[in-house]
């Protein structure tokens, strides 16, 4: 069924508009970023929300503003104050970014916040969407903004078949979106949008019955909410095999900086084999690598078992042996820092080495 879409006249947008507006000023959630206009905290509000939930940001993005209250403050951090800051919530590009584009905001704009739409996307990190709610949230600049939720609500409003991964689908999204904009009130329109998706037309079980928007809703009309939206491809997912070691010396362990351009750059994390495939943990201790660099002269304390790590495009399944030795070899010394206990929480690292960090810190 390719059902008719409705009419985009004036009258009809108008009250697209107003329905919407209504809704969102009687069920929107009170939250910290909605209450500024100070465009670098909507920015640290929105890249924290990227691939992130409402209910785990806010404490981050409080957490955040406190130790970095003004972009020159995040500018003049060090990387690993940044870092660690950011533990636990992951894409950690994201505040590696920050933390890049906080300085060219100090440099290059003499600390403030760039106000067009251009040199804010100039920025790094930020795309189309991000300079399209900062413009619009701070300054008010007619700029609709499409996310995730926006992307549903619309598809499913207009029973818009076309793919959303795809260059044509984001440019039909995107000129509906800028259609349905009301430009003297953007600020409001794009949290309205963003917020019906967020809180009433959800991926699972959609509010359907008291959405004030269904009687032109496309999709409820023809009972399609449920297949929409559609994407033209699923995400292919990697396998990783890790095997990290958790070397115990007198009052401390061994950390290294993941420095490639990979998961978690910048991060540190013990010392690591990876593998294609799983291996039965006898065989990696078996492996002339563990033993020549790991377990020589060291004793097997403890080996966990194996804990499964969902990332967007990876699945990591990894295990940790425990191991305690009396004499740092050369090659430890050589590619890892000595971290004393006392001052392991200096050190930003991944969710994954966290647990076995704290795991093992308590034994």
């Amino acid at each position: 069924m390719n059902p008719t879409k409705p009419c985009l006249t004036e009258e009809n947008i108008t009250v697209f508009q107003r329905k919407l507006h209504e809704w969102y000023e009687r069920h929107h959630r009170v939250l910290p970023w909605r209450e500024v206009k100070d465009p670098y905290l909507i920015w640290i509000s929105e890249v924290i929300l990227q691939q992130t939930r409402v209910e785990q940001a806010l404490s981050y993005y409080r957490n955040f503003i406190v130790n970095f209250p003004t972009v020159e403050h995040l500018a003049a951090a060090d990387e690993n104050s940044v870092l660690k800051c950011w533990q636990g919530l992951g894409y950690y590009s994201r505040a590696r970014n920050l933390h890049a584009s906080a300085k060219v905001i100090v440099e290059k704009f003499h600390g403030h916040f760039p106000k067009s739409y251009d040199e804010v996307k100039s920025l790094k990190g930020i795309g189309d969407y991000t300079a399209a709610a900062i413009c619009s949230f701070a300054y008010d600049l007619p700029y609709a903004v499409l996310d995730g939720n926006v992307y549903r609500f619309l598809s499913r409003y207009f029973a818009m078949e076309t793919p959303i991964d795809t260059m044509q689908g984001r440019k039909q999204f995107m000129e509906t979106a800028d259609m349905l904009l009301d430009r003297k009130k953007a600020a409001l329109h794009n949290q309205a949008m963003m917020e019906m998706g967020a809180i009433q037309c959800t991926i699972l079980s959609p509010d359907c019955d008291s959405c004030p928007l269904k009687h032109n809703c496309m999709a409820f009309k023809y009972d399609m909410v449920e297949l929409l939206p559609i994407k033209s491809k699923k995400t292919k997912v990697r396998n990783r095999y890790f095997y990290y070691f958790f070397i115990k010396y007198q009052n401390g362990f061994f950390l290294r900086k993941r420095e490639k351009a990979d998961v978690w750059r910048n991060l540190y994390e013990f010392p690591l084999l990876e593998y294609e495939n799983k291996l039965p943990i006898e065989e990696v201790l078996a492996q002339e690598e563990s033993v020549k660099y790991f377990l020589n002269a060291g004793v097997i304390k403890q080996i966990s078992e194996e804990k499964k790590h969902v990332l967007s495009h990876q699945h990591i399944y990894s295990r940790c042996v425990y191991v305690e030795i009396q004499e740092k070899n050369e090659y430890l010394t050589k590619h890892y820092d000595y971290v004393k206990i006392e001052e392991s929480d200096k050190y930003p690292v991944s969710r994954l080495v966290e647990i076995f960090l704290n795991e093992y810190l308590e034994i």
